[in-house]
C-alpha cells in the first residue's frame, strides 16, 4: 500500500485534470512558515519576490495595476487592446508612480462637464487623465452650485497657485509631512512638467493601514518594472518599438493559441531585434506546443487554454486542457531549458495558487483574481445592492472590436467568433491589502508541503516525494464550506 501517487502517475492516465480534481498529501515540515520564500523569476532574466503576474487585459493591467503589483514585488502585463501610443503612455505613468496609490479624485478635460460620479475633488487636466498637465481643479463644496447646470467644468475652475508639487518619486513619508507642514488636503506629484498622480490625505492613511512593502520589482533604472503585450501581426513590430522606447521591461506574445508559424516568426525577429529583451511565448498547453517555441528562443512560457473565468474557449472551439495537467505537462519540458512557466487562468484561490506553483509553475497569471480591486482599470457601479466593476475577457465581441481579435487569429475582414464573456465583479478592495494576505495562504501551503522555495516544490515533485490524489465530487464538496445554513467568509 502507498499514500497517494506521484505526478508522473496521476496526471499520465489520459485525463485532463483542473486545479480543484487534484489534491497535494502533506509532507514533513521542519522549518518555520516565515522561513518560507516566493522569490522566483517571471522569464530567464525577470527576477521576483512573489510569484503573481497581473494578465495583459483591458479591465486588469493598465497603469495603477502595474505599479501596486511592481511594488508587492509581483508584475503586470499592459494590455495591447488600444493604439501604441496609448500602451507605451500606460508603460511610462505606471513607471512614475514611485507611491502606488490609485486615486480616490476624478479627472476630467477642460471641455467636459460636471460627472455624474466625482468624488471629493475633479482635477482637470489637459488629456483629461494622467499623466497630463494640471490646469485646475473643483472641491466638492463647488459642485453643490453647479447641480444641474449644463456647465463647462473648466469655467468654473480654481487655479493652481495654491497646490503643492512635489517630485513623482518622492516617498510615502515626505507626503505625509509636507501634508501635515502645509495643512493641505491634496499634493500633486509632478514629472516633468506633468502630473502622474494626486494624492489626498484619505489616500494616506489607507496605505500606512496595508501590509507593510518591501523593496519591489525594480529594475536597473530605479523604476518599477512593467511588462507589455503585443500580437504577433506585423504593425506590432511598429508597437513594440514605442513600446521599448517607453521602457517595457519584457514583452509577452499574446495570443491564445502560440503554436503559430506567426508567433515562432515574431519570436526571432525579437530576440535579433531587441537581444536584451525578455520574450514571453504561448499561450500554450502541450509539451510539443512548448518545445517549438523554446527552440524559437523563448525566455519564459505562458501556459493554459480556456481555463479562465471568462473564457469560452474550450466550450467554442473544443481544444484546451485542464490547467493542472497542462502546466505539470509544460513545465516538465520546459524545466530540462531552463524556461520559467507562467500558469495563466483557473486561479480563484490560494490554493489554486500552492498547486499551480508545485507542479511546476514559477508564477501564477491572474484575471478575475484581480479585476474588481481598486487597482484595476474602470469605475465601481452597483448591481443588486453590490458595488462591481466590469471584467471582460479577452474573447468577448466587446473587446474584439477595440482589437483584440488578433490574439485569436482573426481576420478584421471575416467574422468574429467570441471566445469569451463580458461580466462583473465584486469590489475586492486593493491589491496591496488582498494580496500579502493571500501571499501569506501559499506560504502556510507550502509548509505543510515541506517546500520552502519554489526550487525545493520543484524538486519534491520531480523527485516523487509529493503524493497526489484525485478528489471525487464527493471529496471537493467536503473540502469546501458544507452543512451550513448561512456563513460568511472571509479569508483574513
Amino acid at each position: 500500500m502507498e499514500d497517494g501517487f506521484p505526478a508522473s502517475k496521476t496526471f499520465n492516465q489520459g485525463y485532463s485534470l483542473t486545479y480543484d480534481d487534484v489534491i497535494l498529501l502533506p509532507h514533513y515540515i521542519d522549518f518555520p512558515t516565515d522561513a518560507v520564500s516566493l522569490s522566483t523569476s517571471l522569464s530567464r532574466n525577470v527576477p521576483l519576490s512573489i510569484p503573481c503576474v497581473a494578465s495583459p487585459m483591458d479591465t486588469v493591467s493598465e497603469a495603477h495595476m502595474a505599479a501596486s503589483m511592481a511594488a508587492l514585488g509581483g508584475i503586470a502585463i499592459v494590455h495591447y487592446n488600444c493604439t501604441s501610443s496609448q500602451q507605451a503612455s500606460i508603460i511610462r505613468s505606471a513607471k512614475a508612480l514611485r507611491v502606488p496609490i490609485t486615486p480616490s479624485v476624478s479627472f476630467a478635460s477642460p471641455v467636459d462637464g460636471l460627472p455624474a460620479y466625482h468624488g471629493r475633488y475633479v482635477f482637470i487636466t489637459e488629456s483629461g487623465g494622467l499623466p497630463s498637465k494640471l490646469l485646475g481643479y473643483l472641491s466638492s463644496s463647488d459642485f453643490e452650485n453647479l447641480k444641474d447646470k449644463p456647465v463647462k467644468i473648466f469655467d468654473y475652475k480654481r487655479d493652481c497657485k495654491s497646490v503643492e508639487y512635489v517630485n513623482w518619486d518622492c516617498d510615502l513619508g515626505k507626503i505625509e509631512t509636507l501634508l501635515d507642514e502645509k495643512d493641505s488636503d491634496f499634493v500633486v506629484l509632478e514629472r516633468d512638467g506633468e502630473a502622474v498622480n494626486v494624492v489626498i490625505k484619505e489616500d494616506v492613511e489607507r496605505l500606512k493601514g496595508y501590509p507593510k512593502l518591501g523593496a519591489g520589482t525594480v529594475g536597473a533604472d530605479g523604476e518599477w518594472m512593467v511588462g507589455a503585450a503585443i500580437g504577433t501581426r506585423e504593425s506590432d513590430k511598429e508597437r513594440l518599438e514605442h513600446l521599448v522606447k517607453a521602457g517595457a521591461n519584457v514583452v509577452v506574445l499574446d495570443s491564445s493559441q502560440g503554436n503559430s508559424i506567426y508567433q515562432i516568426e515574431m519570436i526571432k525577429f525579437i530576440k535579433k531585434t531587441y537581444p536584451q529583451l525578455d520574450v514571453i511565448g504561448g499561450n500554450v498547453v502541450t509539451m510539443a506546443q512548448a518545445q517549438n517555441l523554446i527552440q524559437a528562443g523563448v525566455d519564459g512560457l505562458r501556459v493554459g487554454m480556456g481555463s479562465g473565468s471568462i473564457c469560452t474557449t474550450q466550450e467554442v472551439c473544443a481544444v484546451g486542457r485542464g490547467q493542472a495537467t497542462a502546466v505539470y505537462k509544460v513545465s516538465s519540458i520546459a524545466a530540462q531549458h531552463g524556461v520559467p512557466v507562467i500558469a495563466d487562468g483557473g486561479i480563484s484561490n490560494s490554493g489554486h495558487i500552492v498547486k499551480a506553483l508545485v507542479l511546476g509553475a514559477s508564477t501564477v497569471m491572474m484575471g478575475s483574481f484581480l479585476a474588481g480591486s481598486t487597482e484595476a482599470p474602470g469605475a465601481y457601479e452597483y448591481k443588486n445592492g453590490q458595488r462591481v466593476k466590469k471584467y471582460r475577457g479577452m474573447g468577448s465581441l466587446e473587446a474584439m472590436t477595440k482589437g483584440s481579435d488578433q490574439r485569436y487569429l482573426g481576420d478584421t475582414a471575416k467574422l468574429k467568433i467570441a471566445q469569451g464573456v463580458v461580466g462583473a465583479v465584486t469590489d475586492k478592495g486593493s491589491v496591496l491589502k488582498f494580496i500579502p494576505y493571500t501571499m501569506q495562504a501559499v506560504k502556510q501551503g507550502f509548509q505543510d508541503l515541506g517546500a520552502s522555495s519554489l526550487p525545493s516544490a520543484h524538486e519534491l515533485l520531480r523527485s516523487g516525494t509529493l503524493r497526489f490524489e484525485v478528489r471525487t465530487g464527493a471529496a471537493q464538496a467536503e473540502g469546501g464550506v458544507h452543512g451550513l445554513v448561512s456563513y460568511e467568509k472571509k479569508s483574513f
